[in-house]
């Protein structure tokens, strides 16, 4: 029997993957069957923030419609309707995950607690003889440990959707991707958003892309340099208090975010090697310390993602079945939800050249067009051999764009491949485009 603890992306994949090749497969998932499978992406992250970003959309479209005097009203939120409908979405995707895992054959247990001890893994209290092993445990948020964070009012990533009452102001702690997606959908809502970054905001983003978030994110008063020392308040938070330029300040919120990152969640793990944040060390193969334990996702550290999640538990799952994978992270794409999705992968352009674009109008910018923000493609190439090393995209579909140039710069693609490529029409995707513009102008200066 092979043992996967923890049921998000990379150990439910990695159990599907498992059970399928014949394996007999127990997944423990510590949380009970009303919550499900899914883990920290299908709960706390990806598909919520989703689903609220989707709500903001709709709201600031519909703000643009009325500027424009294309619609006489303006919609109006009804808040914890929509907290009650994203938790109901989640537990129906929750149960086709279930469904969807058992058919694999996998014997799912919800409620219990897995814990290692080196090579032996429990089951509850319960010791139990297994072929190999997978920690797939996730991650928790990062709480800092300051006066007043026990505050109600203050919310994590996990605690957030138990509100059902919009903040009037709501103060952001962190300067992330974290961070901007939250302030760009509360902002949308109608409430004050206030973010305090410790150091740059959104500071290793390429600064085309980062120029865009902040014309998104316009109307929240993003304060860099500034850190949090404190959140007050008796009953309920009232204020944070903070340390910026050398003084000390305080700014009113009725509501705080604490968006300041993920550590692994492996305190149930002990006799496997561990790194300075509590993450489990694994090679390339996935593998940790002890011969037959393996991790995956969130628990081995950065850079909590699910598709890299993913791809690490299809990787432990064909070493422990005797094939030889290794895992690469060497072009990930990633994207930050905001009112475009603002996509990038890829070298910065160091040593090569970049070009960028304003993206085209197209489905989901045609009413851009006004504002001046149809999005942005930007290309990072190698000169001489056409090489593809980065991108950033800003649109509608900027995820789907960086996740198909990602596959391409994993096979050494070059803008002179695009020569033959047919795009479809009307499209908000400029990359396309420019890349047939950047191989002419490589011919051009490089004609042998």
């Amino acid at each position: 029997m092979i043992v996967v603890l923890g049921g998000g992306p990379a150990g439910r994949i990695a159990s599907i993957r498992l059970a399928m090749a014949g394996k007999k497969v127990t997944l423990v998932e510590t949380k009970g069957k009303s919550r499900g499978i899914g883990g920290q992406c299908l709960h706390f992250g990806c598909m919520p923030v989703c689903a609220l970003n989707d709500v903001a959309r709709i709201l600031c479209s519909a703000r643009r419609f009325y500027e424009l005097g294309m619609t006489d009203a303006l919609p109006a939120l009804r808040f914890s309707n929509v907290m009650d409908e994203t938790f109901a979405i989640q537990q129906k995707i929750a149960g086709i995950l279930d469904e969807e895992t058992r058919n694999a054959c996998v014997d799912v247990v919800y409620g219990k607690a897995g814990r290692v001890d080196g090579a032996q893994i429990f089951i509850g209290d319960e010791p139990v003889d297994a072929e190999a092993t997978i920690i797939a445990t996730g991650s928790r948020p990062n709480v800092p440990d300051v006066p007043g964070v026990a505050l109600p009012g203050v919310c994590t990533p996990h605690t957030i959707w138990e509100l059902r009452k919009l903040p009037e102001h709501l103060t952001i702690i962190g300067g992330s991707v974290m961070a901007a997606e939250f302030a760009y959908i509360f902002q949308a809502f109608g409430s004050k958003v206030t973010i305090l970054s410790r150091s740059g905001f959104l500071k290793n983003l390429d600064r085309h892309l980062r120029t865009i978030a902040l014309r998104e994110l316009e109307g929240v008063d993003i304060r860099e340099g500034t850190a949090m020392t404190g959140i007050s308040g008796t009953s309920r938070v009232t204020a944070v208090r903070f340390r910026s330029g050398g003084a000390s300040a305080g700014i009113g919120a009725d509501a705080v975010l604490l968006a300041t990152g993920l550590v692994p969640n492996s305190g149930m793990v002990n006799g496997v090697e561990k790194g300075p944040g509590g993450e489990i060390v694994v090679n390339d193969r996935m593998q940790t310390s002890v011969p037959g334990v393996y991790a995956c996702g969130d628990v081995t550290g950065a850079p909590f993602l699910t598709p890299v999640a993913r791809h690490e538990g299809i990787v432990a799952a064909d070493n422990i079945l005797g094939k030889t994978r290794h895992m690469d992270y060497t072009h990930v794409p990633q994207a930050i939800f905001l009112a475009h999705e603002l996509a990038f992968c890829g070298a910065s352009g160091e040593g090569g050249a970049s070009l960028a674009l304003p993206g085209p109008a197209g489905p989901g910018t045609y009413w851009s067009v006004p504002y001046g923000d149809t999005g942005l493609a930007k290309i990072f190439a190698d000169p001489t051999s056409g090489e593809i090393t980065g991108m950033c995209a800003a649109g509608p579909a900027g995820g789907v764009i960086a996740g198909y140039l990602a596959f391409l710069m994993q096979r050494h693609s070059s803008v002179h491949d695009f020569e033959d490529f047919i795009e479809v029409h009307p499209s908000s995707d400029g990359i396309y485009s420019l890349a047939k513009y950047t191989s002419e102008l490589f011919r051009k200066h490089n004609p042998s």
